[in-house]
């Protein structure tokens, strides 16, 4: 152990009585060792922890005890790594421990000097001042020493001990005696670590350095690390003496050869540069927890600086929220949604991420979360620092505790509050980055769907393409009397606004929402209504627009039902559902929609073109299956001329010809695909025939005028046929 010599030691092993571990304790450490504790370097986060509640128990003892403070003003941490001898060492002035107090808090698994130092503080026995601030209530952190050390050597001084005291264990058994080199701590503790073979890296500086940044940058107290430091410096230049030349000088010439001399030595340099290293203790966790700081007093320049060193991410943030939440649960936060979303992050869905760190006042716990946010909202960087969030006992992992899950509920009203506020420039940065997430958690998150429904947007057919708009911009934008917001998915503006789906209404001066991305229609069917209006897909069943007198509806269904009749039991009774008169329709003769509760179009080509879908997929095969219903326009003059036609004639083989071809044009207009191409190839080539007035019988010519290639064999027998020939002559 540094500072102890071997007689020393020897010394005091022999004079220490040896203490067994109790069977449950010795039973305790083998779990804490080998399965508590799964990530080794936890260690060192664990003895900081610890250091920091010791002089977090000073500082707070000073304030009712005037000479608390008396051996030393310092509060400081201090780890220094000795690679000769595998020792490092964690140094604290804290409040220290007494022989007994070693013994009791060291000897006995979960007897922990802070949580009797809390119930103290509860009976009025110690000020209640800043309690709050101390951690490790387990008492058990301490031994995760032992999953890189051989040995651990505690020294320790307390004021209310006059001696200072060495604990030594090796996880089996320990001994607690005198240190007989006398007070050298004045206050504190000194934990030394004799490490492992395989733990020697934890010796190295920048390993040391790296965990102080990841654990322990916020903790209350700085904490020094004894570091190198290599610089280059100026070093004075030995003159050389010449003796030779001195020897060879004439008494006539001294006078010249002095002046050149000096002139050579005013141009010879007098220093050179050399590397020199020096040791010396240098302050590691600088950063400060801004989040604990009150928001007014925080500047844009220090929000973007810590979310820059947070994130490692080289833009400002596009928009912040830092609050306190107090209630159930009390914890203080800081989230920010960067600018820019990273290429992979849909490649990740679902999966864990870093982007949340949880501390426990300060002091670094754990990012390793799959739901500290939900997997729409992965995208949100930044810190939640709790007082009072219960931990397990190794401080890895978290407990399905009800107040990390009322933390996790508050996060996601915290981070929609703060979308919903963000300017209406930036928001369309920020939608253009993370529309999908939104329409994704419109889908997955039931809770908060409405507030969700706020934040999204479309382009609308009341708008430039481009241009995107709100449910509220649509539903201030509603006509009298209009009891639904109208959608219609599709591919693309264009495509959606040429849609006979949109015709009448757009005639009739209705606006039609237009979903031209892949998810769009999945987020808008999972809302049930949006600010008491109910959503109608206009290429689906139960549209209602019409403003025609009973009377006159039941005048033209009567009209047209012949022909509708006909449809459906003759030409189309194995392609369609039903055949009605259509309310939507306006330019085209008639469209193939679908009912309330099937799949558009579109759905239908996002389900074929899915390429992770099962060959065999039961649900997908159903729907894919289904009839749609035909609707046809009881104005347009090829309606009524069929009409007119089978009320003359029902075997008229043109007229059924005609009624198949518009209907595989409506299945193409309405977005779905055809199932006999060949069929609609020919009815389409024979109309082409019937309109450039060639015969229907009329045939392809014949290739009569070309000669037949020759077979290589042929050819061969007429190469050696010309030989002969060429012989003979």
């Amino acid at each position: 152990m540094d500072g102890l010599n071997v007689s020393q030691l020897k010394e005091l092993r022999d004079k220490s009585p040896k203490h067994d571990f109790q069977a449950e304790v010795s039973r305790m450490m083998k779990l804490i060792i080998h399965s508590l504790y799964r990530n080794k370097e936890i260690f060192l986060r664990e003895l900081i922890s610890n250091a920091s509640d010791a002089l977090d128990k000073i500082r707070v003892l000073s304030l009712t005890q005037r000479d608390a403070m008396k051996a030393t003003e310092e509060l400081v941490i201090r780890i220094k790594a000795d690679k000769e001898t595998g020792l490092l060492h964690i140094i604290d002035t804290g409040v220290g421990m007494s022989s007994k107090e070693l013994e009791t808090n060291l000897g006995t698994i979960a007897k922990s000097g802070t949580a009797d130092f809390l119930a103290k503080a509860a009976s009025g026995e110690m000020p209640a001042t800043e309690m709050n601030d101390l951690i490790g209530q387990f008492g058990v952190g301490f031994y995760s020493s032992f999953l890189v050390a051989d040995k651990v050597f505690v020294t320790s001084k307390s004021n209310d001990d006059d001696q200072q005291h060495i604990w030594e264990s090796d996880a089996n058994s320990f001994i607690v005696n005198e240190d007989p080199r006398g007070d050298t701590l004045k206050r504190g503790t000194h934990i030394t670590l004799k490490l492992k073979e395989e733990a020697k890296d934890f010796l190295e500086q920048d390993t040391l350095k790296n965990l102080i940044e990841k654990y322990s940058q916020f903790i209350n107290f700085p904490i020094y690390l004894w570091q190198s430091q290599t610089e280059q410096v100026e070093e004075p230049i030995e003159e050389e003496v010449q003796d030779k030349k001195e020897e060879v000088k004439s008494q006539d010439e001294d006078e010249d050869v002095k002046v050149e001399e000096d002139k050579e030595e005013e141009k010879k340099p007098k220093t050179r540069k050399v590397d020199k290293t020096t040791w010396d203790w240098r302050l590691i966790n600088t950063a400060k927890p801004i989040w604990q700081r009150k928001p007014k007093e925080i500047s844009d320049e220090d929000y973007n600086g810590f979310y820059k060193s947070l994130t490692k991410d080289s833009q400002d943030p596009l928009s912040k929220s830092h609050f306190i939440a107090e209630g159930e649960v009390t914890f203080k936060s800081l989230l920010f949604v960067p600018t820019v979303q990273p290429g992979d992050s849909f490649n990740k869905y679902g999966t864990k991420t870093d982007n949340i760190k949880l501390y426990v006042r300060r002091v670094f716990i754990t990012d390793d979360f799959q739901d500290m946010m939900p997997s729409y909202l992965s995208f949100i960087r930044g810190v939640v620092d709790s007082d009072d969030l219960p931990l397990n006992v190794s401080r890895e992992m978290l407990q399905q505790h009800k107040l990390l899950k009322v933390i996790k509920k508050k996060l996601v009203r915290k981070v929609l509050d703060m979308l919903k506020k963000i300017s209406e420039e930036d928001y369309t940065k920020f939608w253009s980055e993370y529309s999908t997430n939104i329409k994704l958690g419109v889908i997955e998150d039931t809770g908060n769907r409405v507030r969700l429904a706020k934040l999204l947007r479309f382009q609308s057919s009341s708008a430039e393409p481009g241009k995107l708009i709100s449910l509220n911009d649509y539903v201030k934008n509603m006509k009298d009397k209009q009891s639904h917001i109208y959608y219609i998915a599709s591919t693309s503006y264009e495509e959606a606004a040429a849609s006979p789906f949109v015709e009448r209404l757009l005639k009739k001066g209705f606006e039609v929402l237009y979903l031209t991305d892949a998810v769009d229609e999945y987020a808008i069917s999972a809302i049930p209504d949006f600010d008491g209006k109910k959503f109608q897909n206009v290429a689906k069943d139960g549209l209602k627009l019409d403003d025609k007198s009973k009377e006159k509806l039941e005048s033209l269904t009567k009209e047209f039902d012949p022909l509708i009749k006909w449809l459906e039991a003759d030409v189309l009774k194995d392609k369609v559902a039903k055949v009605s008169l259509s309310e939507r329709l306006h330019d085209s003769p008639c469209a193939l929609v679908a009912s309330q509760f099937g799949w558009t179009g579109n759905m239908e080509r996002l389900a074929r073109s899915n390429a992770h879908a099962k060959s065999k997929d039961v649900t997908r095969d159903y729907y894919l299956s289904q009839k749609k219903n035909l609707e046809i326009n009881p104005r347009h003059p090829l309606i009524r001329e069929l009409l007119r036609r089978i009320e003359a004639d029902k075997e008229d083989v043109q007229a059924a010809s005609m009624a198949n071809l518009m209907f595989e044009t409506a299945t193409l207009r309405s977005g779905y695909m055809l199932t006999d191409t060949a069929s609609f190839a020919a009815r389409v080539e024979g109309l082409l025939k019937s309109t450039l007035g060639i015969p229907e019988t009329a045939s392809v010519d014949e290739e009569d005028d070309v000669e037949e290639e020759s077979t290589p064999k042929e050819k061969e027998d007429e190469e050696v046929e010309a030989e002969h020939e060429k012989d003979e002559l």
